[in-house]
């Protein structure tokens, strides 16, 4: 898919970063991000730190986009949480874990950017939008701020709510959640 770009010349912050490290276009941008390492920076709440550290995850990546748009006023650029089944199919990485605590998926909230309706994904090179579609149970539009400990709620919330329609899952909210960190580092591996 093609990416709609823009020039990166806003006077602020996240933008300048950019400029410093030879990235001038956003399309640029989005795949230098999608190519950096998938994991935590040491703080989420500093985006320039995915230039600086070189990694990051689906929610501060996708941040990070967001706000350089925002600086350049590309406001038409939307990141979305979304809810997703996380299964073996959508995500073979962490089959084992959900067999081995017999769980066909966990609801896990991922982040991307949404262009025109089009949704688009630059956590890894080798994640399809397309491979979780069909799994998603609901979408949100957010602000970069709200990937850190807003993003972990609204998750949590909906994973409570899914135990209780789901009263076959053995597991409350904390345990589910630890199964949860598990398929995450599993996908950092």
């Amino acid at each position: 898919m093609n990416i709609p770009s823009f020039n990166i010349n806003a006077n602020k912050t996240l933008s300048i970063l950019c400029q410093k490290n030879n990235i001038h276009e956003f399309n640029d941008l989005c795949h230098h991000v999608e190519n950096i390492k998938y994991t935590r920076i040491s703080n989420a709440h500093n985006l320039s730190l995915i230039l600086e550290e070189n990694c990051g995850t689906c929610s501060t990546k996708h941040a990070f986009l967001k706000q350089v748009a925002l600086e350049n006023n590309k406001n038409e650029i939307q990141l979305i949480v979304g809810i997703f089944k996380m299964n073996k199919f959508n995500t073979p990485a962490i089959k084992f874990i959900l067999e081995k605590y017999n769980i066909n998926y966990i609801p896990e909230a991922h982040c991307y950017l949404k262009i025109n309706e089009i949704r688009f994904d630059f956590t890894k090179p080798e994640i399809n939008i397309n491979d979780f579609k069909k799994d998603l149970l609901i979408e949100k539009e957010i602000n970069p701020n709200q990937v850190g400990e807003w993003k972990s709620n609204y998750q949590k919330k909906f994973i409570s709510n899914w135990l209780i329609e789901n009263p076959s899952i053995s597991y409350n909210l904390k345990e589910v959640w630890e199964i949860r960190e598990l398929c995450i580092q599993a996908l950092a591996d």
